[in-house]
């Protein structure tokens, strides 16, 4: 993926469309179990991207308050479940990978949360895993 681009995504059913411009990623995989409920698979994936830069260009997603600390958006009418916000990285969108217009453009580099991974779930394993958040310098 050229990450000077604009990245373009949405939900399932197309009333939400979202807009990152410039570069995106990391990507990690997540094996959290608020992540697994949230998205409804084994492992939720994301890419990091700078919250300015990211925009929804259709419809109003609803906001979720799954922790003190974090908010994720979904589409109202199909569930989908498009990014995660944080406030201890507050100048960070997570964006989950499914939604992308071309996620196949993007590779997880990490895995994160793998204290909670499913032990049935092997995905990944040559990758860096961090048994919580994937460290700042990373």
């Amino acid at each position: 993926m050229n990450h000077d681009e604009t990245t373009e995504g949405g939900c399932l059913c197309g009333a939400l469309r979202y807009c990152i411009g410039g570069p995106v990623g990391p990507a990690v995989h997540c094996h959290c179990a608020m992540c697994r409920r949230s998205g409804g698979g084994a492992v939720a994936t994301w890419v990091c991207v700078a919250r300015d830069r990211f925009a929804f260009t259709k419809g109003e997603p609803r906001v979720y308050r799954s922790s003190a600390q974090a908010e994720r958006r979904f589409c109202p009418r199909c569930g989908a479940q498009l990014t995660f916000w944080s406030e201890r990285h507050p100048d960070i969108m997570d964006v989950t990978v499914g939604t992308l217009d071309r996620p196949e453009s993007l590779r997880a580099d990490y895995r994160i949360r793998t204290d909670s991974r499913l032990p049935w779930l092997h995905l990944d394993e040559d990758q860096r895993g961090y048994r919580g958040d994937m460290p700042a310098e990373a």
